[in-house]
């Protein structure tokens, strides 16, 4: 009977693991391509999304479909979390709906396309030409199928768009052929410049489109809705505390490092407002040529900390590469790791991306991006992009306990763990207590707690963009730049209120790990454990670490 038993537990493991393989092969890169090769199966390399309605109604189709496969399938964490992604894409396909109403979504997207391709060694430039030409032939049907699409997009997306297109094209003009200029082969050489100048003409055409066409009847509203909203949080990161109490929570959290950050400012000078020492804080920053070797001189001092005081295991040696943020990235970020996939074999490099200020900047967008990225900020930043946080959560993904857990993932647990980083760090007695340091960690915070207030907010009908604007430099005090740059973000990044969340969680996962293992508990082994686990929602981790269904967040709302 034992035997029995076995034979039928591991055949309903096989039919599991093999559900989920179909998950991946026929749904998941099917439909998104460029995940494939972010991801390392290269396969997918000289394929491109479908953009057109026809192929939104068949991913559709085939969400429901595995839907209900997975929805007969024995509980686990792995197959809540696939049908947590599944009803995720549901929600965003049908409801919220931004390829009706984002135009930016393929602009961005086809750059994105390439990107992946040319940015990572992992076969030759002759090879890796060949899918760049073979994905840029189907890129001028993207904009076809946009034109058919967009319906009254929100003006701020396709204001976005269009402030986005000029650096699009000149990533396709000068990036992309400088990115291959080993590739000899005349007739390769000249099939890509055929596909290339098509991808630049669509693009020009498509930037003539939004101008002229699509901005003057772009009146919709950004905002998803409480509703939805709700759902999205529920899905893609599995919290299900209301909204309104989620915002009680971030209020909360804001008031307490407000209070804080006032309390630091009265330790470097009680004679001068808050105001005034965060403003002298950013002036000490690099200039515009320094600022990738200001995060170059940081990085090693870092890694030795994690090391002498037992912070977490590092799994690797290798070091993430700096340099600028891509075109197409730069007018929501300031900063960014690009990670290899899990299953990337060769090519194993992560890019650690600064944005560095534009030639056509005036001088006053120049000065509030580089106070931006003051001394203070630079480290918080160098924790969360690099050491301990994304790149190291990264090199533990190798280690993840099953295919889902290197593949799917929630921003909470990621974005939480770098934000939580941020203050674990100097906590733990990185920059000897040093005050400056410890206000520009907090004027992070506060620029986090102002992310997760405003995409509330804005989204559920309490707040106006330009509130949003005013609130992230009243409420979070950052500069008007900054202040602008994040409020665009939130129109169609709602749930940026992740970092803020996922740190919340993981302050409270650490307390209740600590009270379980009492005076065997270990800060590098629950740091250890919690990354042993992939990047799932928090709510998972809770159940590998502590065997419950324990809120994931402290009652601040009685």
């Amino acid at each position: 009977m034992v035997k029995i038993a076995l034979l039928l537990l591991t055949a309903a493991l096989a039919a599991r693991a093999d559900l989920a393989d179909r998950f991946f092969d026929d749904y998941y890169f099917k439909f998104s391509p460029t995940q494939g090769t972010a991801a390392g199966f290269h396969q997918y390399d000289a394929r491109l999304e479908d953009y057109s309605k026809s192929a939104v109604d068949r991913q559709i189709a085939a969400a429901r479909r595995f839907e209900t496969e997975f929805a007969g399938q024995a509980a686990s964490d792995d197959r809540d979390q696939i049908l947590a992604r599944l009803r995720a894409d549901l929600l965003t396909l049908e409801s919220i709906r931004p390829w009706q109403n984002n135009p930016d979504v393929y602009s961005s997207g086809i750059t994105n396309s390439v990107f992946v391709i040319m940015s990572r060694a992992f076969a030759s430039q002759e090879d890796r030409l060949g899918s760049v030409i073979a994905r840029e032939r189907l890129m001028p049907a993207v904009f076809s199928a946009a034109r058919v699409n967009l319906q009254n997009p929100p003006r701020i997306f396709t204001e976005i768009a269009i402030e986005q297109l000029p650096g699009i094209i000149a990533f396709f003009r000068k990036d992309v052929p400088a990115a291959f200029n080993h590739v000899h082969d005349k007739q390769e050489l000249a099939e890509f410049q055929r596909s290339n100048q098509a991808v630049i003409d669509a693009l020009n055409s498509y930037q003539t489109f939004l101008q002229q066409d699509l901005l003057p009847r772009s009146k919709g509203d950004f905002r998803i809705g409480a509703a939805n909203y709700q759902k999205k949080l529920e899905y893609e990161e599995m919290v299900v505390t209301p909204v309104q109490d989620l915002l009680k929570i971030g209020f909360a959290d804001l008031r307490r490092n407000q209070e804080q950050f006032q309390k630091v400012a009265a330790r470097i000078d009680p004679k001068r407002s808050s105001a005034e020492i965060l403003h002298q804080l950013e002036q000490n920053h690099p200039s515009s040529g320094g600022l990738l070797q200001a995060f170059r001189d940081i990085l090693g001092g870092l890694r030795e900390f994690i090391t002498q005081h037992h912070i977490v295991e590092i799994p690797s040696t290798a070091a993430p590469i700096l340099e600028e943020t891509p075109p197409f990235m730069r007018a929501l970020t300031s900063a960014s790791m690009d990670t290899p996939g899990p299953y990337e074999k060769v090519a194993k490099e992560a890019f650690f991306n600064v944005t560095l200020p534009e030639a056509n900047w005036s001088t006053r967008q120049i000065q509030e991006h580089l106070e931006s990225f003051n001394r203070g900020t630079i480290i918080s930043t160098a924790i969360h992009e690099a050491y301990p946080a994304h790149y190291v959560q990264f090199l533990w993904l190798q280690r993840a306990p099953s295919k889902v857990r290197k593949l799917l993932g929630a921003n909470s647990n990621a974005e939480g763990w770098a934000h939580y980083c941020e203050q674990m760090m100097l906590d733990q007695g990185y920059g000897g207590s040093d005050p400056k340091l410890r206000l520009g960690q907090l004027q992070d915070a506060l620029l986090r707690n102002a992310r997760y207030i405003v995409g509330i907010q804005m989204h559920t009908g309490g707040m106006t963009f330009d509130e949003g604007i005013n609130f992230f430099i009243k409420e979070g005090y950052q500069v008007r730049a900054t202040a602008v740059r994040e409020t665009k973000r939130g129109t169609s990044d709602p749930t940026y209120l992740v970092y803020t969340l996922g740190k919340l969680e993981i302050l409270k996962l650490r307390e209740d790990y600590k009270n379980r293992k009492g005076t065997q508990f270990s800060l590098e082994q629950f740091h250890d454990e919690f990354l042993k686990q992939g990047f799932p929602p928090i709510k998972n981790i809770r159940h590998a670490l502590l065997g419950n269904d324990s809120p994931v967040l402290w009652n601040q709302c009685s």
